[in-house]
Order: structure tokens, then C-alpha cells, then sequence
């Protein structure tokens, strides 16, 4: 503990450096036995594994305090006990800034020793494979290579520790939530899942459930980039990126092979990853769960569900917005994880800013917009096709004083609180199913075209209030455990 700001940054900066010679040494090593095998057959030597050389590299944090800890307001960054801390890394370059201010934070405040090293985690050789034509695989199968090479062991990937489901070790605290096993399974689905690079996915995430949102992001994202912004890059499924140079980048987004991907997603990038990512998870809370799943190991800084929802009060309008201060998980999804009688609360911060920013893209004021949004519970259910039990559903929906129903949104706040993630939720109505106002072909293309723009700009503008706190009021307290680990 002690030190300036600069020597600090300066320790933690030198610490992530030894990670990122670690990780490339032992990638280095299992590409060079993978072309190797795959040129003659000859496998990496028993000695050599033992050594450690596709091991992932680890970061060991020991505090031994000569007293009581210190006493700290913020909700991460924090040692509230003696002992040994450890957790694997993967790819350090990509998480660099995240690593240096975790670091910052605890060498600021504490007494410690940082350490590196080579864990006993080895890498997975699937994530070696890089298509190069010393990586030929036409004469190999994948069971050959688990044989010989580190494989990915779904054993050593989970959530056990997020969920409050892992057994104490007396000899060693975990540093992070994910380790890199379980962060490079996560990497790898996004970029399968998303049709764009992982390394592309921005700190500040919007979901949306209607590819309508899409094209007036990639539009508006266009604009950005070609102005003179924060905003460098657009980078859009189907492994497109558009700079301010782009010819036609409108038709190059439109014609790129997008649909071939489960969840396309978009991402607005600026420096330091501080631009936003818009996902089309489509419809449903498995796409919802699977995509925050994932998206968790990036440790955003929020992400926030802007969609359409059915209206379920006789007051409502379509075009209104709900904001959700509550959530009815009727959709079963994260039970086994995440028992539904425990709540969801909400996140002050976030409700403020998604209220605040309705009432400056609309140009109504605070006062004005309440006309317009109403907070209350949001119903997420596994049941497209609900409406055919409505005495049934109808009767729970008056009991919980739901507002309005929707697919996603509880699932990716339930998620939310699970990992640890600043989540909020702004619908807008676009039926009423239980009043008779459903969506007519004619009508439906005019509510979109007056909704969804400002609709997206609400979340848009949402984000860039919360740019301006996060480090301070962002990350509640009220997401994280009593034992939590230290890094955020």
C-alpha cells in the first residue's frame, strides 16, 4: 500500500505485462506442438506437459494485514479477509484495462503481494487453432487430439461459484467470478453466436428483441462514425467493420451473411471498449439466458433490454413505455440457478437515467413523459402462446399488478443480478393482448416507424449518462454477496 497514482498504475500495468508474456508463451508452445502433430503425428512429450507449457497463467494476490481491514464504500476492489487469493487468465491483452484497475484498486489500498506464474489449468487446444495452414486438420479427428492435447473439460467450466455453489478451499480464496476456462468457453460462443469478433463486444450492452432496432442502430451507427465523435468503428455480423472510409457501408452491412447467426450482434466501438454493442437476441428467455451467459465474462459495465412488450392495462397506449421497477420470472429458465422467490431489486442509477432520457429524447420533460411511462412489474414468460390459458394467465397477471408481458426481460435481469452486472429494463407497448388492441399488418409498419427510433435513442441516451458515473454509483452493493470475490 502507498505509492502515487503513476507508481501504482505503473506496478499494475508491469503485472498485467507478465500475464501477457505468460499466456503468449504458452499459446506459442501449443501451436507449435499442434503443427507438429498435425505434420507427423508426433504428439507433445509427457515431461514437457508437465512443466507446465500450455499451462494458463495465474495471478496470486496473499494479504496479511498487520490489522483490521480497511473500511471501504465501493462494492468491489475490496479484501475482506486474510488468506490467498488465485484465478486463472486468458487473453490478458483484451481484458488489460479490467486487470489494471482491479489491481490499481487493491494495491492502493492493501498491504499485498502480487505474483504470476503457470497454473496447473491447461489451455484447451481448440482455442490454439487459428486456421493456419500449418494447423491442417484433414487428417486428424478432434477425439485424436483430446487424446494427445489439453481438450476442453466441461468439468472445470462453471458457474458454481457465481451461484453461491462452491465449497470453500482453506488454501486459496478465487480472485475473479470466471476463470479462464470457463471465460474462454464464453469467448468462443459469442464469437460463434454474435457473427463478430469477441474482442469487438463494448462495455455497455443494449438487447432488443426486433431486427427493426438493428437497422436503425446500424444507421444511426453510421452517421457516428463517419462524424467527428467518440465512436471509431462500426463492426457488424457477419465479420463487417465500417470506418469513415467505407464505400456503401449501409449495402456492406445489409449484404453481409448475417442471418447465419443465431443472435447478430453490432457493436459502436470507441477507445477503451467504451463504446455500446446492440444484440438481437430474438424471442424467447433461452436466447436471453445463453447470450448473458456468455456476455458475463466480458464484465460490462451494464446492459440494459429494450424491446417491445404487451401492454396490460386498460390506461395504456400503444407507443407507451414501461419501465420495469419488478419482474414476474414465469420463465423457468434460470430456476435451477437462481430460485424465483429470490428478488430481483432494481437498480436505482439505472432507473434514473432510463427516466431521465425519456424525457430528453422526447422532448416532453419529466414531468410530461409520465404520461407516457409507467413503472411497474414486467411478466416474462417461456410461453409465446399464453394467451390460450388467459383465465389462468389473466389471474396471475392481476395478482403480481403486472403492467406488462414480454419473453426477455426478466431473464436478463435475473442474470444480471447473478453475474453481478447492472441490468435495467424499458419496454415499449405495442399491443394489448388482454384488451383487444393487437397488431394489424397496416398498422403495425406505422407504430414501428414512429417507435423504434426514439425508442433506441432512449437507450442510447441512457448510456451516455451513465458513462459520466460508473465507477462510483454504477456497481450496487446490492449485487454482491457478503464472501464476494475481490474483482469486479
Amino acid at each position: 500500500m502507498g505509492g502515487s497514482a503513476k507508481e501504482i498504475r505503473k506496478q499494475a500495468g508491469e503485472i498485467v505485462d507478465e500475464l501477457t508474456r505468460l499466456y503468449a508463451q504458452s499459446m506459442a508452445h501449443l501451436r507449435t506442438a499442434l503443427a507438429r502433430y498435425l505434420a507427423d503425428g508426433t504428439p507433445p512429450a509427457r515431461d514437457e506437459r508437465a512443466k507446465g507449457i500450455f499451462a494458463y497463467p495465474e495471478l496470486r494476490i496473499t494479504y496479511k494485514p498487520g490489522g483490521p481491514p480497511p473500511q471501504l464504500a465501493r462494492s468491489y476492489g475490496k479484501l475482506s479477509s486474510p488468506g490467498r487469493y488465485t484465478t486463472t487468465i486468458t487473453h490478458p491483452d483484451l481484458f488489460r484495462g479490467y486487470l489494471v484497475e482491479q489491481l490499481e484498486l487493491l494495491l492502493c489500498d492493501y498491504e499485498i503481494e502480487v505474483t504470476t506464474g503457470l497454473s496447473d489449468s491447461e489451455i484447451p487446444y481448440v482455442y490454439a487453432l487459428d486456421g493456419s495452414a500449418e494447423q491442417d486438420m484433414t487428417n486428424t479427428t478432434p477425439s485424436a487430439l483430446a487424446a494427445v492435447f489439453p481438450y476442453a473439460d466441461l468439468v472445470a467450466v462453471g458457474d458454481e461459484l457465481a451461484d453461491g455453489d462452491q465449497e470453500d478451499d482453506p488454501t486459496s480464496k478465487p480472485l475473479s467470478l470466471f476463470d479462464a476456462p470457463r471465460t474462454d468457453y464464453s469467448l468462443f460462443r459469442l464469437k460463434h453466436y454474435s457473427g463478430t469478433p469477441y474482442e469487438d463486444f463494448q462495455q455497455f450492452i443494449l438487447f432488443t428483441n426486433y431486427h427493426r432496432y438493428v437497422d436503425e442502430f446500424v444507421k444511426w451507427g453510421i452517421e457516428q462514425v463517419q462524424g467527428d465523435g467518440p465512436y471509431e468503428r462500426l463492426s457488424a455480423a457477419g465479420f463487417v467493420e465500417i470506418d469513415k472510409d467505407t464505400k456503401n457501408p449501409l449495402d456492406m452491412v445489409n449484404n453481409a451473411p448475417w442471418r447465419k447467426y443465431q443472435m447478430p450482434s453490432y457493436h459502436l466501438k470507441a477507445a477503451g471498449g467504451r463504446g455500446v454493442t446492440l444484440v438481437n437476441i430474438g424471442v424467447g428467455p433461452s436466447n436471453a439466458k445463453t447470450a448473458t451467459d456468455h456476455l458475463a465474462v466480458l464484465r460490462p459495465q451494464c446492459w440494459l433490454m429494450i424491446g417491445h412488450c404487451g401492454g396490460l392495462r386498460q390506461s395504456q397506449r400503444l407507443g407507451d413505455y414501461v419501465l420495469a421497477h419488478a419482474y414476474l420470472r414465469d420463465d423457468h429458465v434460470l430456476d435451477d440457478c437462481l430460485p424465483v422467490e429470490i428478488p430481483i431489486p432494481p437498480i436505482a442509477e439505472i432507473q434514473t437515467a432510463l427516466q431521465v432520457a425519456t424525457g430528453r429524447v422526447s422532448g416532453e420533460g419529466l414531468e410530461r413523459v409520465k404520461s407516457r411511462l409507467r413503472t411497474g412489474t414486467v411478466v416474462t414468460k417461456d410461453d409465446r402462446n399464453w394467451e390460450l390459458r388467459y383465465s389462468a394467465e389473466a389471474r396471475l397477471f392481476n395478482k403480481s399488478r403486472a403492467i406488462a408481458i414480454d419473453m426477455e426481460s426478466a431473464t436478463i435481469a435475473a442474470n444480471g443480478f447473478r453475474f453481478r452486472v447492472p441490468y435495467g429494463t424499458l419496454l415499449c407497448v405495442s399491443d394489448k393482448p388482454l384488451h383487444g388492441e393487437i397488431k394489424l399488418p397496416g398498422a403495425a409498419n406505422a407504430f414501428y416507424e414512429r417507435s423504434i427510433r426514439e425508442h433506441l435513442q432512449i437507450g442510447l441516451k441512457t448510456i451516455e449518462i451513465l458513462k459520466n458515473d460508473v465507477a462510483n454509483a454504477l456497481h450496487s452493493r446490492k449485487l454482491r454477496a457478503f464472501n464476494e470475490p475481490p474483482f469486479r
